[in-house]
């Protein structure tokens, strides 16, 4: 396949390289002709491993080469990847005037073009950037995106020092696209990966490379506060953190990793709060460990605005313990979400099977009649009086029952807490409380 890379910086460097040695005929297009002559001369325009190698053999095989004019290559390409750099401004926004100025000069070589052309976006951008370039193209070139042209995201999740390796061995790869004829081409660019290709919408596939960055930075904090705990009690914290990594079911696994309600229970509130107990009298700052505690009430507090933006008074909770399959309410989120709707004088009816079962067995009579025996009195053994007595049904705990019975409802508000059935999504009176 014919394809064009603008910018030719470490991205498109090694995209350069590395689609030419996949068998492609590659140009690289750049304002800085000091960059063009190094391509064209077969050197790389980046220090990295392995790159030098692959950018002079490939130019000596005639599958790449490099050029400072936009129109040509466009013409010359099925395929244009950006690769240009979207640095950030002062106010740590996006910069994105190469992206804008890229789009530009597609847009002039697709106004000369008969075929099909599809843009690649490979350079980090924020959600909706996609759009704006597609805009571009169509005011610059009178075609129209979908018919004569497409635009998709394809991140690229290469690491300095180690790219060619990762553009080789990727852990996933990923197409944003809303054309299925665009998704497939970009897709056969990696046919010779091993790597799983994932097809998304757009605007997904954009997100994705931030929320990937963003949890790297986390997980660097995290192990760092990790550290700086253990070195004042004189243990190892690399070796704390090889066994902690050793766990791929919790630890370090898709596990936790489903947006929704507020965590809960006997073990998570009360040993983060230990942990951060102990960096406190040890003379340690943990922001990150700090944080979580908040976020978690910004969680509840979330779902206590979905709620009362509803305008009605009657409402519906299905599920109290912390999590589906126990009777657990210690430090469940849906006791301090209802105490606090009481609070404010709604009228609220509750629905847990395990916590009236385990009511009417006393295994957690102790603790429902010493902490919240009011709540007791609002439990019902009967899903169905639940939903007909209410105006708005919540759901706190994913049951397969629930949504079976909330599948049949239109009536009533839903909101949804925990991502309960994906069959819900679509209904109309139905709201999720970070989806």
């Amino acid at each position: 396949m014919n394809i064009s890379v603008f910018g030719l910086g470490y991205v498109g460097c090694v995209s350069l390289g590395c689609l030419a040695q996949n068998g492609h005929n590659v140009v690289g297009v750049d304002v800085n002709p000091t960059k063009v002559d190094q391509i064209n001369s077969g050197k790389p325009t980046i220090i990295e491993k392995d790159i030098e190698a692959i950018i002079e053999e490939q130019r000596k095989n005639g599958r790449i080469g490099a050029t400072t004019d936009y129109k040509d290559a466009v013409l010359n390409s099925d395929i244009s990847m950006v690769c240009v750099g979207t640095p950030s401004t002062p106010t740590g926004h996006l910069n994105l005037d190469y992206i804008f100025k890229v789009a530009e000069g597609i847009g002039a070589g697709i106004a000369e073009k008969s075929s099909f052309h599809v843009v690649a976006i490979r350079s980090t951008v924020l959600p909706g950037t996609a759009e704006k370039v597609a805009g571009i193209i169509e005011r610059k070139s009178g075609r129209i995106a979908g018919k004569d042209f497409a635009v998709v995201s394809n991140p690229e999740f290469l690491r300095e020092g180690t790219a060619v390796v990762d553009y080789y061995n990727p852990p996933i790869t990923l197409v944003g696209s809303n054309s299925r004829e665009a998704a497939e081409l970009v897709a056969g660019l990696y046919s010779k990966l091993s790597a799983e290709v994932v097809v998304a919408d757009v605007r997904t596939a954009e997100m994705i490379k931030y929320v990937s960055n963003s949890f790297h930075a986390l997980k660097i904090g995290f192990a760092n506060e990790v550290g700086n705990i253990c070195q004042k009690l004189g243990i190892d914290s690399h070796k704390v953190m090889e066994i902690f990594a050793k766990d791929h079911q919790l630890n370090l696994s898709a596990y936790y990793l489903k947006p929704g309600f507020a965590y809960g229970g006997s073990c998570l509130p009360k040993d983060l709060r230990a942990l951060q107990a102990l960096a406190h009298d040890l003379y340690v700052d943990a922001p990150i460990l700090n944080a979580a505690e908040q976020t978690n009430q910004l969680q509840i507090k979330k779902a206590l605005d979905l709620i009362i933006e509803k305008g009605k008074k009657k409402i519906g909770f299905l599920g109290l313990s912390f999590k589906a399959g126990t009777d657990d309410l210690r430090n469940s989120p849906s006791v301090v979400l209802i105490e606090t709707l009481l609070g404010k004088g709604y009228d609220v009816r509750i629905y847990d099977r395990n916590v009236h079962l385990s009511k009417l067995t006393g295994t957690n009579q102790e603790f429902i009649e010493r902490h919240i025996p009011h709540l007791s009195k609002l439990l019902s053994s009967e899903i169905d009086d639940v939903i007909s007595s209410s105006e708005v049904v919540v759901v706190t705990t994913k049951e397969a029952v629930f949504a079976d019975k909330l599948a049949e409802i239109d009536d009533k508000c839903i909101i949804d807490l925990v991502r309960v059935s994906d069959r819900l999504l679509n209904k109309e009176n139905y709201s999720g409380i970070c989806w």
